[in-house]
């Protein structure tokens, strides 16, 4: 590891429970900043409920640290919607916001637009499929932005058991980004969860930042950010374990392929290979072919959007 990743290691990580909640809401009174916490959800009806509730209860009711908590379900099935807002977040669809723009499926897609229609100086990014959900999880990833004026993204890090197996979760981490990133931003080797769903930053931050669509949303931003402020603004914060679903062998394909573009295009060198991926499906006549296109497109920084711009004079 570079000495300046390891320095960066000591320096720059720490355990939710180095900022106990008085403090973090102390921190927050005496700065005047907000805090918008944004759930993307596609089909979460199982999971979105909860992990709204933990947060109302814990930190909007018993501890004032979160000021504005949404959900933009990005074309559910089912009753994720519903299931939100009765547990008290504020919903929007994806395709009501910046309707003049054409939205693509894609995780990151959901993040960008929700930064026109959340106002926190703080934006915190959790997933919505989280099981034995923690408000830890908020809190730890909000708290150094409250307590540490140069700090500004920060990820949360955990254990992610897969099945019984404790630490086998992460296997696009392991197999795709890590390689990556110390391959080619070794400054960056540091982060225990380089695509984890679960960060915050400042939104003076965040709409200077072009956001991938789709899967390569995590690493895109982490790469930016670490170009756009330099790696002491940059911090990750231990929030215990983290359970949920976890998605089949060729989905984890589709998502690697989506990271390793994201990787090529900020890397700017040579000729960008052709963006489809083909995997293989046994049906009943032997292995099929099935070839899928790679998310390629990326959202502009938010500070270049007209509406935008015209929310924030207004």
């Amino acid at each position: 590891m570079l000495e300046e990743a390891e320095r960066w290691l000591s320096r720059r990580s720490w355990s939710v429970a180095d900022r106990p909640l008085d403090r973090l809401t102390a921190a927050k009174k005496a700065s005047g900043a907000s805090v918008s916490v944004v759930l993307p959800a596609l089909d979460e009806e199982e999971t979105v409920g909860e992990i709204v509730a933990e947060i109302r209860r814990e930190l909007v009711e018993k501890a004032p640290l979160v000021d504005e908590l949404l959900v933009i379900d990005s074309g559910s099935a089912d009753r994720t919607a519903e299931v939100a807002r009765a547990a008290g977040a504020r919903v929007v669809h994806r395709d009501e916001i910046l309707p003049r723009i054409p939205a693509v499926p894609g995780k990151g897609e959901v993040l960008w637009r929700s930064l026109l229609v959340t106002g926190g100086d703080i934006v915190a990014f959790i997933d919505a499929d989280l099981k034995e959900f923690s408000a830890d999880f908020v809190s730890g990833i909000v708290g150094p932005l409250l307590t540490e004026p140069d700090v500004d993204f920060v990820k949360a890090m955990y254990d992610r058991p897969l099945g019984e197996a404790a630490g086998q979760g992460g296997r696009v981490t392991e197999l795709m980004a890590r390689p990556l990133l110390n391959m080619h931003w070794p400054q960056l080797a540091g982060f225990v969860q380089p695509l984890g769903g679960e960060y915050a930053a400042r939104r003076s931050l965040l709409e200077r930042l072009p956001f991938p669509v789709g899967y390569g949303v995590e690493l895109g931003l982490l790469v930016d950010a670490l170009h756009t402020v330099g790696l002491d603004a940059l911090a990750q914060v231990d929030v215990g374990v983290r359970k949920h679903r976890h998605q089949d062998g060729q989905a984890l394909g589709r998502m690697a392929a989506a990271i390793y573009r994201t990787a090529q295009v900020r890397l700017a060198r040579g000729h960008l290979v052709r963006p489809e991926l083909t995997q293989f499906e046994r049906g009943e006549h032997g292995f099929a072919p099935r070839t899928h296109s790679v998310d390629t497109e990326e959202r502009p920084p938010m500070a270049d959007i007209a509406e935008y711009a015209e929310r924030r004079v207004a």
